[in-house]
């Protein structure tokens, strides 16, 4: 089984990571691929999220709802943080021995892939799925990738943030609908 692990803080989920995950999908022939929002990232220690692991979770599920080859996962918020993504690969990989293990990533991590703790290990374990927006990041030599080109999308989860905190309209289209009814049912978030 082809298996993707798409990791990251989804504060909140927007239309730009489906656009990323389905354009994975469809192009490397995915069996599934899971979204696993961060716990906390080990380059952004003294940083919280704004949603709740919850709410972000609940917010992945609504988004996601629709998508037959997609899963939610709570792996990483289990973990003790910071969010190490080896150690999270590598207990994906105990949990389903045999599956063909993919990390989908965009080009600002890709071109940092080599400061991440057990760099080596996470290169034995995974293929790389790297979406660009235009001109394709270099291969890495005796590393597995694969470049996907995601197209442009401008919704951004620190822009719908501000703009959830200064009370102004997110822009059209950035939001799943599920997503941004669910933010609107819950006025103690624009707190």
């Amino acid at each position: 089984m082809k298996t993707c692990l798409f990791g990251g803080s989804f504060d909140p989920v927007h239309s730009g990571h489906l656009a990323i995950a389905a354009a994975a999908q469809r192009e490397c022939g995915l069996d599934e691929l899971v979204f696993l929002p961060a716990a906390c990232s080990p380059f952004k220690v003294e940083k919280s999220t704004y949603f709740t692991d919850a709410q972000r979770v609940e917010m992945l599920h609504l988004a996601t709802a629709h998508l037959p080859w997609a899963r939610v996962s709570t792996l990483d918020i289990e973990l003790p943080p910071p969010s190490w993504s080896w150690r999270v690969a590598e207990l994906w990989r105990e949990q389903h021995p045999g599956a063909e293990l993919y990390w989908l990533m965009g080009t600002d991590q890709w071109e940092q892939l080599h400061r991440w703790a057990r760099y080596d290990y996470l290169c034995e374990m995974l293929h790389f799925i790297v979406y660009h927006r235009d001109t394709p990041p270099t291969p890495r030599e005796h590393v597995r990738s694969t470049f996907i080109c995601s197209g442009l999308h401008e919704a951004s989860s620190s822009a719908i943030r501000k703009a959830i905190t200064a009370r102004r309209p997110i822009p059209e289209g950035w939001l799943p609908s599920a997503v941004s009814e669910y933010i609107s049912q819950h006025p103690s978030i624009q707190d």
